[in-house]
C-alpha cells in the first residue's frame, strides 16, 4: 500500500497544482504646470480654479480608475492634493477628459492671489 501511495502522490501533486496568473497595469503619470494665467477667479478673488485637460481618463476610467495629484511649488517635493500650503488650501476633482483643481484661503474669507509656476502631477491608476 505504501509503494502504491508513493506512486500516486507525485501524480496527484502535478495535477493539483495551482496556476497563479499575475497581471501588473502599469500607472501613467502627467506633468503639467499651471502658470498665475491658467486660474480663473471665483467668489471675489476667494477661489481660483485651474483645468486640465487628461484624454486618458475616458468614462470607463472615471468610474474605476483612481487619480492622485500632487503639487510642486518650485523645489522638486511634490506634496499631495488635497493639501493646505502657506495659508491656502488646493483640492481637485475629475471627470472624464479632465482634472480641476480649486484653490482658496484656508479659511474661505480671505482674497488669495493665484500661485506663481506650479508643477503638478497626475498618477493614473488603472484597475483590473
Amino acid at each position: 500500500m505504501k509503494k502504491f501511495i508513493l506512486l500516486i502522490l507525485p501524480i496527484l501533486l502535478t495535477l493539483s497544482s495551482c496556476e497563479k496568473n499575475e497581471y501588473i497595469v502599469p500607472n501613467r503619470t502627467i506633468l503639467v504646470t499651471l502658470g498665475a494665467g491658467n486660474w480663473i477667479s471665483s467668489a471675489g478673488g476667494r477661489n481660483y480654479l485651474a483645468a486640465i485637460d487628461v484624454p486618458e481618463i475616458d468614462s470607463y476610467f472615471n468610474d474605476y480608475g483612481a487619480v492622485l495629484v500632487y503639487a510642486s511649488f518650485g523645489n522638486h517635493v511634490y506634496e499631495q492634493i488635497p493639501e493646505v500650503y502657506d495659508g491656502v488650501s488646493y483640492s481637485f476633482s475629475h471627470k472624464p477628459g479632465q482634472i480641476v483643481i480649486e484653490i482658496q484661503s484656508s479659511d474661505g474669507k480671505t482674497v488669495i492671489s493665484p500661485p506663481g509656476n506650479v508643477t503638478i502631477k497626475v498618477v493614473l491608476l488603472e484597475s483590473k
